[in-house]
């Protein structure tokens, strides 16, 4: 029998792989999945480099007690902490400095969904306005009380986070909030533009979250550029 937290192991660090070797992780950043108990998560160290392996991923419980190692802790641990505790359908959290969608978080424009698989986020992306580093129980609820029941939400002047029932979702969510993010740059580099309306990103999220195609099809890239990050 296949043990779902080696799985989960596995997924974190196909997603560490190919985010990292896509520059999403600036030196900063850290992605995380709820374990078979539900009160406890796997997450990357505090350094995590381009050459990562599924056991470098550490234990620790949504008290933040850790187990079976003594690495370093991200010092935004809390993020993902009190995410899982106030979204208990959340199964994975990501937290990014991407330049495009952190650059929205500043800008007097909001991030609105420009192409067809940003409909996922049709409910908006709050902007959290506390620049600060989350980095104590107070902040983090204070984050996870500005993400609500929402897909995503923006640090100003920060970053982003992002939840996915699932690491593949997670990981499928990041990519593609940071994509609507550079389009909605280089579409308003020329000019006016539109974003999507409501009817048709309704239809649309109901399409893709139906089977996931989407998802498992960015799913499927990011295995494959993680495999050849072992060549």
């Amino acid at each position: 029998m296949t043990d779902r937290n080696e799985v989960l192991r596995e997924n974190l660090n196909v997603s560490w792989r190919f985010f990292f070797n896509r520059n999403y992780v600036d030196g900063f950043g850290h992605i995380s999945a709820r374990t078979q108990d539900p009160n406890m998560i796997l997450i990357t160290p505090h350094e995590l480099g381009r050459n990562s392996n599924p056991e470098d991923f550490v234990f620790v419980d949504l008290d933040g007690n850790q187990h079976g190692s003594d690495e370093k802790l991200p010092g935004e641990l809390p993020i993902h902490l009190e995410v899982y505790k106030s979204r208990p359908d959340v199964g994975s959290v990501a937290h990014f400095h991407c330049h495009h969608a952190s650059s929205f978080s500043m800008s007097e424009h909001a991030l609105k969904p420009v192409y067809f698989l940003a409909s996922i986020f049709r409910d908006g992306i709050p902007v959290h306005p506390d620049a600060r580093l989350v980095n104590d129980k107070e902040r983090g609820e204070s984050l996870a009380k500005s993400l609500g029941s929402h897909r995503a939400a923006m640090m100003r002047a920060h970053g982003i986070v992002v939840t996915g029932a699932d690491v593949e979702e997670m990981s499928a969510g990041v990519y593609i909030l940071e994509d609507n993010a550079k389009r909605a740059f280089i579409a308003g580099s020329m000019g006016d533009f539109e974003t999507m309306n409501e009817a048709e990103m309704e239809e649309i999220e109901r399409e893709i979250m139906k089977n996931r195609g989407p998802i498992k099809r960015i799913w499927r890239m990011f295995k494959a550029e993680a495999a050849e990050s072992y060549l």
